[in-house]
C-alpha cells in the first residue's frame, strides 16, 4: 500500500528546509531536487511537485558567504593573534578552506531557500500543509456547572 500524498507532507518549516538542504524535495522528501549541482529540477520525479516557480537568485550565496565569515572570523583572529602567522600563511590557509565552505554550503543553501518558498507559498507555489484533525470538544461534568455560579 503506498502513502497519501498528504503523509508525504512535512509537518514544520524546520522539516521542509531540512528536506531541501539535503537536496531533496520539500513536499515529499523523497525525489531529487537538482539535476545538476546547483540546477532545480522542473518536477519531484516521485511526487511530481512543480519547481520552475523557484527563484532562489542571489540568496544561496549570500547566506554561504554569511556562514563562512561568521564561521572562519574567529579563526583568522587566532591566526592573526596567538599564532603570530603572517600574511602569507594566513591567505593560504583561509582562501582554500573560505572556497571549499561557500562551495559546500552553496547547495544546501540553495534547496533551504526553495523549501521555504514552497512552504510559505512563494513565487506561484500553493501552500500545502497536513490538515489537522478537529480537536474534541472538552466534556464537562455536571458537578463543574454546580460549583460555578456563573454556569
Amino acid at each position: 500500500m503506498e502513502p497519501s500524498r498528504e503523509s508525504l507532507l512535512p509537518g514544520t518549516f524546520g522539516e521542509a528546509a531540512l528536506r531541501g538542504a539535503r537536496a531533496r524535495c520539500p513536499r515529499c522528501g523523497e525525489g531529487s531536487l537538482f539535476r545538476k549541482w546547483l540546477k532545480p529540477r522542473d518536477n519531484c520525479p516521485v511526487c511530481t511537485l512543480d519547481l520552475t516557480h523557484q527563484s532562489a537568485d542571489d540568496f544561496p550565496a549570500y547566506i554561504a558567504i554569511i556562514v563562512t565569515g561568521h564561521l572562519l572570523a574567529p579563526l583568522v583572529i587566532a591566526m592573526v593573534r596567538d599564532w603570530d602567522m603572517g600574511p602569507a600563511a594566513i591567505f593560504s590557509v583561509l582562501i582554500p578552506l573560505a572556497l571549499a565552505m561557500m562551495l559546500g554550503m552553496l547547495q544546501p543553501a540553495k534547496g533551504a531557500v526553495v523549501a521555504a518558498q514552497w512552504w510559505f507559498g512563494l513565487n506561484g507555489f500553493r501552500r500545502e500543509r497536513v490538515a489537522l484533525e478537529p480537536a474534541a470538544p472538552e466534556e464537562h461534568t455536571p458537578e463543574e456547572y454546580e460549583d460555578n455560579p456563573r454556569a
